[in-house]
């Protein structure tokens, strides 16, 4: 017994298993005491997840690198074969180096971070996580009116940044411009009701237009683009049975619907109190008279 255990001992398979499971030890403990000591004392939110996946990462590629080191006699042997089997795997994953090609674009691209709403394809929701392969999505909209989640989780390939356009609803600019529509009966005073709109936007959302300004001053700065009207403003056009105003405004990318909600609910309530000077409209239709006939009746005997 003594004997085989001497052997085991001095097997060089043995001793390289060995030294591959303390060196893999080893390197996990080395990584989580760097995200224990480091990564976590991160203040901000997104800089910290993205510490805490490149140090995972880091560490499988030190694991990989590790054995191959050990093992690299072993190994030497089959170069050729692996480099032929090389290009055979390589096209038969081609899909999951493309997803690994994605995950390096989404994470150093900027194209869309966790907690940014997206939407890839026909799905839209908010980034939960940001794997290697997939990107994990809770859907909002779809059976559920607005920007309300709807309770499925959605997980995306990231090779889809390379096949498809990437819609951020936060990104840099983290807000929307949104409008309500009301429609308004003809005779209606009209300067009232612009002047009333637009006292509810300046009420409800006019505090939201010197920070988006200055987002979008910040865009400016770094993109091409011309400068933005942020503030509240009203417009109509006349329709074949109404006048419709439109208050178009800007609103944080989560505050939309409350958003909407407060704004037709003062609207509904100023403009009832104008006493008729101010009316909603609904659709009407015009009844077209019939023409006139002449008719003339023959009497026989």
């Amino acid at each position: 017994m003594d004997e085989k255990i001497t052997e085991l001992l001095h097997d060089p398979t043995v001793g390289k298993i060995v030294t591959l499971l303390i060196g893999t030890i080893l390197i996990w403990l080395v990584v989580k005491f760097i995200q224990k000591k480091f990564i976590l004392k991160i203040d901000d939110n997104q800089n910290r997840y993205r510490a805490g996946k490149i140090g995972s990462f880091a560490g499988y590629i030190l694991t990989f690198i590790l054995i191959l080191i050990i093992f690299s006699s072993k190994l030497s042997g089959l170069s050729t074969a692996f480099g032929v089997a090389g290009a055979g795997v390589a096209f038969a994953l081609q899909e999951v180096i493309a997803s690994f090609a994605g995950w390096l674009a989404i994470m150093f691209g900027s194209f869309f971070r966790t907690g940014d709403r997206v939407q890839l394809g026909g799905i839209k929701g908010d980034v939960m996580d940001i794997g290697v392969l997939r990107t994990t999505i809770m859907e909002t909209g779809q059976w559920v009116d607005g920007d309300l989640y709807n309770g499925r989780i959605v997980m995306i390939a990231n090779s889809y940044v390379f096949k498809e356009p990437v819609f951020n609803y936060s990104g840099e600019f983290p807000f929307l411009w949104d409008e309500i529509k009301i429609p308004i009966q003809y005779g209606s005073d009209y300067e009232l009701t612009t002047s009333i709109l637009n006292e509810i936007g300046n009420e409800i959302v006019g505090d939201l237009s010197s920070d988006s300004h200055a987002n979008w001053n910040h865009l400016q700065q770094t993109y091409r683009l011309e400068d933005a009207q942020t503030e509240p403003m009203v417009s109509l056009v006349a329709n074949d049975n109404w006048v419709e105003f439109t208050l178009r405004y800007v609103v944080p990318f989560k505050r939309r619907r409350a958003t909407k909600t407060a704004l037709f609910m003062s609207v509904l309530k100023r403009l009832e109190a104008t006493n008729g000077a101010v009316k909603f409209a609904s659709a009407t239709f015009q009844l077209v008279d019939s023409p006139d006939f002449k008719v003339n009746i023959k009497k026989e005997d």
